[in-house]
């Protein structure tokens, strides 16, 4: 196993409530449970702009609900 960090596919932001953001991926593309998922860019304001994010659930229709690891704010639906 590699630790470099892989790119994959990227999804959609469906639902952010506090720390608990939904991601939609394409059918068949769904990050693991567990898995880190990267929002490049989140925070323009901050020293580190990333937001990481844990898959912990599969919704059913190609959803994933995630927790993330740091704020939230400014996070809306439609962002990739």
């Amino acid at each position: 196993m590699s630790n470099a960090i892989e790119e994959k596919t990227k999804g959609i932001i469906t639902q952010v409530i506090g720390p608990v953001v939904d991601v939609e991926f394409p059918a068949g593309q769904l990050p693991e449970i567990y898995d880190a998922l990267i929002i490049k860019n989140a925070f323009e304001d901050a020293e580190n702009p990333d937001l990481v994010l844990e898959a912990q659930q599969l919704l059913g229709d190609n959803r994933v609900r995630s927790v993330a690891m740091s704020r939230t704010d400014g996070l809306k639906r439609g962002m990739e």
